[in-house]
């Protein structure tokens, strides 16, 4: 039974939002359904109100129902495929699409598209969920993403995952004038303890280093270049954003614009070892068109 303590910080926040902020991928009404089925323990008795507030040093214990398991479903959902053979799948994600099924997205995600397309023919090493998927990008960037089709093919682009020598190439605006042209980010990425719908830089986050370069300035914003040498949750929206550049339209870590629909990033370039053939290839997905504008619309004002 999962058991927290709340701190100062957290005096007087209502029982749901303090849960919520624990599990970003349980909804609010998930918590106060189970406060209401009385399985929310504040200090060994069960919570009378969703919306109690809570006092420093209550301990908030708590027990998930048994998982109701779901079936994911093959959906004709058109790709941008950039290669494909026997082995593996390369595509061009859309923006607003989620990479793998989770809470609140068992349709309409990468992986359904992928089901269909690939038929039977996917790795299942990472289970039911995301067959196929190694590595993944946020909803809202867009870019190059590799599927593979066998066990074989997975544990190949894994292991070069592991020792960082897939090229992974992203181009993003980031907000503000950038003092350095150029330079490396090596800041640790964990959980916000605060608020567990977000990274932070923290001390006991795992190692995470990004190279960065600006391509253009303009008045209030810079287009840029990012190699990944790591691959951590959110990791170029973080370190950016540590440095006071979060990327433009990034509700998350910097605030959201009306030209776009969340952070703009773009996995441009991706390249690594054929698993089969041992050659070393490399894919680029094109400059998205709202991306393309929003370049035009800087351009414009600078």
């Amino acid at each position: 039974m999962p058991a927290f303590e709340v701190d100062l910080e957290q005096a007087e926040e209502r029982l749901d939002v303090f849960l919520t902020s624990l599990y970003p991928d349980k909804s609010r009404s998930f918590f106060q359904n189970l406060i209401r089925k009385g399985g929310v323990l504040i200090n060994g008795e069960a919570a009378k109100k969703t919306g109690v507030s809570l006092q420093p040093g209550d301990l908030v214990e708590f027990t998930f129902p048994e998982p109701v398991e779901e079936l994911i479903l093959p959906e004709d959902i058109p790709l941008s495929i950039l290669y494909e053979d026997d082995a593996l799948l390369v595509v061009d994600k859309p923006k607003g699409m989620v990479v793998h099924p989770a809470c609140g997205h068992f349709s309409g995600t990468l992986v359904n598209a992928v089901m269909y397309h690939c038929k039977d023919s996917l790795s299942g090493i990472n289970g039911e969920l995301r067959p196929g998927i190694v590595h993944r990008i946020d909803k809202d960037t867009t870019g190059s993403l590799v599927i593979c089709k066998n066990d074989q093919a997975h544990n190949h682009l894994a292991a070069q995952l592991k020792e960082h020598s897939i090229k992974r190439r992203y181009v993003g605006i980031v907000t503000g004038k950038v003092k350095e042209e150029s330079g490396v980010i090596d800041r640790p990425i964990g959980r916000d303890k605060k608020n567990r719908k977000r990274m932070a830089i923290t001390p006991d986050g795992k190692n995470a280093i990004t190279h960065y370069r600006v391509l253009e300035q303009f008045e209030n914003a810079a287009y840029m270049e990012f190699f990944l040498e790591t691959g951590r949750t959110h990791q170029i929206r973080v370190h950016m954003a540590s440095l006071h550049h979060p990327l433009y339209g990034d509700g998350v870590y910097g605030k959201e614009e009306r030209e776009v629909e969340g952070q703009a990033l773009h996995a441009e370039t991706l390249g690594f070892i054929h698993p089969v053939t041992q050659e070393y290839m490399e894919f680029h997905a094109p400059i998205p068109d709202y991306f393309s504008q929003l370049l035009i619309s800087f351009r414009r004002q600078n």
